[in-house]
């Protein structure tokens, strides 16, 4: 085969335009020499799809979305050394590159983990980019070692969501923390009970009176929505020395009230290092083969919530509808092409 099957988009903008999302044929992509060329079996769409797809104009072409993908290794680079033919995979990809919603896709083998094998294609593509976002939030950014914090609790800010809920597992399985999740609806306050929440308030109403009401001061603080709306009750609420991570983009933050407190603060983006291709890029690597042995041995659960049906055009769409309504919990996947 030389040709595949892909989706993309020609124009940047709202999902209901008449050509958001268009089906095209292109030419199969040829290995770099540390990449693997996966057949897509499985793929879900996450708040960065829609980022990409409403706001950054493609240069040449359609460009192809998609980053979460599970698949087998159809053929590798000249370098290749950890994956062969045959291989079952999971990975989010890397922001600058051509998307999973294809039949066939390059990936460089450093940010590719081996598939779970408790899982099947189209659950296991609900994993990788979020697993990495919070483990990276977890360990990474607020530096905690697994099997430590106890005593001191953590605020899960959106729980409900796709990075929250695995989160909320990570936390809860992977260290002493206690674990408070943010959620507003019988169904959301469930999921994320599910999920292994110890403690759930309502982020409708104002954080600091809800945490002190619970007569709990968290040291770390996972902003993973609306940041802007809750910075001032986080100030309140959090412990001194304590640490903020926001994987969200508010057009301003006021952070003058963090500072007496000593309040540290820092992003999570786990496109960083496959973007500047970093030093530490088989990080990834290793912690989504860590993920599938967690999933494997019943530490962690799928965080998987809605099937949308087989990748094609309108399936996409309705996906990328559902994950702007607000109404998403846990995550959208779908299976390949047909």
């Amino acid at each position: 085969m030389t040709t595949m099957k892909a989706i993309g988009y020609t124009d940047a903008g709202p999902i209901n335009a008449a050509n958001s999302l268009l089906e095209f044929e292109t030419d199969v992509p040829k290995p770099g020499p540390l990449d693997l060329l996966v057949e897509i079996r499985g793929v879900s769409v996450n708040p960065v799809d829609v980022k990409v797809r409403s706001l950054m104009q493609p240069e040449d072409g359609p460009r192809i979305l998609g980053f979460d993908a599970a698949g087998v290794v159809k053929a590798v680079g000249s370098r290749v050394s950890k994956f062969k033919p045959g291989d079952e995979v999971f990975y989010a990809g890397d922001l600058m590159r051509a998307g999973s919603n294809a039949q066939f896709q390059l990936v460089d083998e450093r940010i590719v983990g081996r598939k779970p094998k408790s899982l099947g294609f189209t659950d296991a593509a609900g994993i990788p980019l979020t697993a990495i976002t919070a483990w990276e939030m977890l360990f990474d950014s607020f530096g905690i070692k697994q099997g430590e914090g106890a005593g001191d609790a953590i605020l899960v800010i959106g729980g409900a969501g796709g990075v929250g809920s695995i989160l909320i597992q990570l936390a809860k399985k992977l260290t002493g923390l206690d674990v408070i999740a943010t959620a507003s609806r019988p169904d959301t306050e469930a999921w994320v009970e599910k999920m292994g929440a110890d403690h759930v308030v309502n982020h409708r109403k104002p954080l600091d009176e809800e945490l002190k009401a619970l007569g709990i001061s968290p040291r770390y603080v996972a902003a993973l929505t609306n940041t802007d709306q809750h910075i001032g009750a986080i100030a309140e609420l959090i412990k001194p020395r304590g640490h903020i991570a926001l994987i969200d983009d508010p057009e301003a933050l006021d952070i003058k009230p963090l500072k007496i407190k000593a309040i540290s603060l820092s992003w999570e983006f786990m496109f960083t290092r496959p973007m500047f291709e970093t030093a530490d890029i088989e990080v990834q690597h290793q912690l989504l083969n860590r993920v599938a042995d967690l999933l494997d041995d019943g530490t962690l659960i799928s965080t998987v919530n809605k099937y949308a049906g087989a990748l094609d055009v309108t399936n996409l769409k309705s996906a990328h509808e559902f994950q702007e309504s607000g109404a998403a919990i846990g995550k959208t996947v779908l299976d390949g092409f047909v």
